[in-house]
């Protein structure tokens, strides 16, 4: 069969021998079945199924129906590296109905609020991830010299990467994404890579893919990609920032301020008040694992500042701050987010906030352009700022007290979320650590 491939509107004829029906579990990996080209048609009509019993965090339906995967051939992507396989994100229906608990469709949903308010939105995702080899026991950077206490923008390092770095890069831009900024970033070993936005579900698409084509790239390398947020306890961790913007009926970017200095519309402050308000809830969702909130401090690294927020704050080109608006002064930041992050399901909830904080005009409180990591906490706390939480279990508290999180994740996965995230709380609890054989095994 002949493909003309969508990704790049250029007629590029190939012969595709595969499709793969991908869909994502409640971390954002891509599941999937494979077809022959030949049944292309079977697929479209929702043939490959699945048991969610068999898939981490995916409840399975009430009946214990088998779901079913349709995808999504608009957003299909031919993989760079093998161009006889296009990947397809998809949604999951049960019986020709909608699945609820499908990430996809959850936000989805959002989108289709949304639109009803007159407003779409778009999204830029900076992908920030680790390059390793070794194993789990026993990794480091590929480079012997990437050792430096401050390795952020050196050169030297990221030619060090650069056969794994351009092969990545290349296939970016093969399909259309615009990478227009790459660098060697402030831990050792790490990546970002800057490319272009585009509306929300096709970012959240194409961070599902980054992901799985990154990984797949640097094996072929001998080495292997991270997007733990922070593998390295004395160092940064990984962010995936969401920038966000919004669009009206006529494509006005209604975020954008007439005035300078990296200031924002009246809409996009009230957006921005929204996330401000449910912001613990919401960190359960950016900062989804337990090593997260390893993340989320001001506690120095080898190199300085952590530079990821520590409070639910708001402000203009300041990055201590959760959300920040940049010089460009055309979206809002989320600072918070992490790369181990579910991209569909942060998408719904920090959209969904925002549009709560629009619809009622909520303030985003303080306009903070000082360093927030030199803020006393008494300070912080007589200006009435809230503090992110410090757990995945004081964030998944908070999300399970959330009416916003209820309504927008649906009875199913809400409660499927809440049940495996205080699981995977536990089994961390209960995890005896090198430091506390170190710090208590003769101490007393």
């Amino acid at each position: 069969m002949k493909d003309i491939d969508s990704n790049t509107n250029l007629t590029s004829i190939h012969e595709v021998k595969y499709y793969i029906a991908s869909f994502v579990d409640i971390h954002g990996i891509s599941k999937a079945k494979m077809v022959p080209a030949d049944h292309l048609e079977e697929m479209k009509n929702g043939s490959e199924m699945f048991t969610g019993a068999a898939l981490d965090g995916v409840p399975q339906n009430v009946n214990d129906d088998e779901v079913a995967a349709h995808p999504d051939l608009s957003r299909s992507i031919t993989l760079p590296w093998n161009k006889s396989i296009v990947w397809c994100p998809s949604d999951l229906y049960v019986k020709d109905k909608s699945f609820e608990a499908c990430s996809r469709t959850i936000l989805k949903r959002v989108i289709a609020e949304a639109l009803d308010y007159g407003l779409s939105f778009n999204l830029g995702i900076e992908a920030e991830f680790f390059i390793f080899k070794g194993t789990h026991s026993d990794f480091t950077p590929l480079s012997e010299r990437d050792n430096l206490g401050k390795a952020a923008y050196d050169v030297r390092l990221l030619l060090d990467n650069i056969d794994i770095v351009n092969e990545i890069v290349t296939a970016m831009n093969e399909l259309g994404w615009g990478v227009y900024s790459f660098d060697h970033e402030d831990a050792n070993g790490q990546v970002e890579i800057d490319f272009n936005f585009s509306d929300v579900l096709t970012m959240c698409d194409r961070f599902v893919f980054l992901r799985f084509m990154a990984g797949e790239i640097a094996r072929k390398h001998g080495a292997f990609v991270s997007f733990m947020p922070k593998p390295l306890a004395h160092l940064t961790g990984s962010g995936a920032h969401f920038n966000m913007s919004a669009t009206d009926k006529n494509g006005n970017n209604v975020f954008k301020s007439d005035s300078q200095n990296g200031q924002v519309s009246d809409l996009a402050k009230f957006f921005s008040g929204g996330i401000i308000k449910h912001a613990a809830a919401i960190t359960a969702v950016i900062a989804p694992t337990v090593n997260s909130y390893k993340r989320l401090t001001k506690r120095t690294s080898a190199s300085g500042f952590t530079w990821a927020p520590i409070v639910a704050s708001f402000g203009s080109n300041n990055r201590t701050n959760m959300l920040r608006t940049p010089m460009a002064g055309n979206r809002v930041e989320c600072r918070a987010v992490d790369s181990s992050v579910n991209p569909y399901l942060a998408a719904a909830l920090l959209i969904s906030a925002g549009l709560e904080g629009v619809k009622n005009e909520i303030s985003p409180g303080e306009h903070y352009t000082e360093n927030l990591y030199e803020v006393s906490v008494d300070q912080l706390e007589k200006q009435g700022v809230k503090f992110l939480p410090k757990s995945l279990i004081e964030a998944i508290t908070a999300f399970e007290a959330s009416d916003l999180a209820h309504r927008v994740f649906g009875e199913s996965m809400f409660h499927s979320y809440c049940k495996y995230k205080k699981q995977e709380w536990e089994e961390y609890h209960q995890y005896v650590s090198e430091w506390e054989i170190s710090r208590y095994l003769k101490m007393f």
